[in-house]
């Protein structure tokens, strides 16, 4: 049996690093920018011309919704050389989605520490697992805690996900490492160590919601069709470096050649079309939608025009069939092109819903009816 600290984040990390499954380590030649509209089956994106219903909600920028082709056409996202990791993002097909306001920024901690202080409510992270959860487990295992990236010494076999992750006791959203670290100086930075009902009870608390996958997407894409980043087809325009990822040997040392080795404090890269910040890279987001692999193939087999779509209505997982996970979105600052390169924009993370980590964060929108 793992212990319940392994329990509670292996699918988490499933989500953005990938399953432990034998794939096998096949040599793949990335998809350049240029390949990619050779064979792309994007059609031009057709945004509402309705203009924003009021003035923004503090911290919120207008997204205006419209028809755009949803997914990937990448072959391969360079994880670990395998090809066919995005094919839970195809086939590309359209979709509709309504307007709506969205956070310029992941919510930062900050704001989170406003909520926490209103309600008084306690993260999954800082609430440890009971016997009746894990009857099995040794009593010494069931602390409260939450994954943490930890850089191995030299190179590592990147199958095992394990060698660069530990379950640390006392790490939540006010100690990010764990007991010995604090928010001194992170104010701005996003919260992180947050489980999916982590997120939806502050989106409740500040009335607003998760944005749907299709939501976030559409504005991901920034009102650009089709391009492999949230700005463009070249991953540093110019030589600039417009997302804070991982740069250097993945997981040995982050160099920090985009300006930050590790999280960074939000809207330090430029923003997207829509105004949006940090959209790809720094954390992880989670989104509403339940996690199925087949998603956009069952919705393109339904036809039509799928107008704010919800996802599907339960999840499944065929590489852990009993968890239960939502989609995450974005990709974080531990994605490389060695590992994971899951900043392009139309690419598809997972995560257990109760399972959080520190380089999982969200943003929230608010609907207009």
């Amino acid at each position: 049996m793992h212990s319940p600290a392994l329990n509670r984040f292996r699918p988490a990390l499933l989500t953005a690093l990938l399953p432990a499954v034998a794939l096998g380590m096949l040599p793949a030649r990335p998809v350049s920018g240029a390949e990619s509209s050779k064979t792309s089956k994007f059609l031009p994106t057709a945004e509402n011309k309705t203009p924003p219903p009021g003035p923004a909600p503090k911290g919120m920028v207008w997204i205006p919704g419209g028809e755009f082709s949803m997914g990937s056409d990448a072959t391969d996202d360079s994880l670990c050389h395998r090809p066919g990791l995005t094919q839970d993002a195809q086939p590309i097909h359209r979709v509709y989605v309504d307007g709506f306001w969205m956070d310029q920024t992941e919510v930062t901690n900050a704001e989170f520490e406003k909520f926490v202080a209103a309600t008084g409510y306690k993260t999954i992270a800082e609430i440890a697992p009971t016997r009746e959860q894990f009857p099995t487990a040794p009593l010494e295992n069931l602390v409260a805690g939450s994954p943490v990236f930890t850089p191995t010494p030299g190179p590592v076999d990147l199958n095992n996900f394990l060698l660069w992750w530990r379950y640390e006791k006392g790490a939540d959203w006010r100690h990010p490492e764990g007991p010995q670290s604090n928010l001194e100086g992170r104010a701005n930075y996003p919260v992180v160590h947050v489980a999916y009902p982590d997120a939806v009870a502050y989106a409740k608390w500040a009335g607003k919601r998760l944005p749907t996958e299709a939501e976030w997407e559409f504005a991901a894409r920034g009102g650009l069709t089709g391009q492999r980043y949230a700005w463009g087809d070249e991953l540093k325009p110019g030589g600039k470096w417009m997302a804070n990822i991982y740069e250097g040997t993945f997981p040995v040392k982050d160099t920090g050649a985009d300006g930050f080795a590790g999280l960074a404090a939000v809207g330090k890269f430029p923003a997207n079309g829509y105004g949006l910040h940090d959209i790809a890279g720094n954390a992880w987001e989670w989104v509403s939608d339940w996690y199925r692999p087949d998603t956009y193939a069952r919705r393109k087999l339904a036809g039509g025009l799928p107008r704010n779509p919800q996802g599907p209505d339960a999840s499944y997982d065929p590489d852990e069939p009993s968890e239960k996970k939502r989609i995450h979105r974005g990709g974080s600052f531990l994605c490389s092109d060695q590992y994971c390169t899951r900043y392009m924009v139309g690419t598809r993370g997972k995560g257990e819903e109760s399972t959080a980590s520190n380089h999982v964060g969200f943003r929230c929108v608010i609907p207009v009816k």
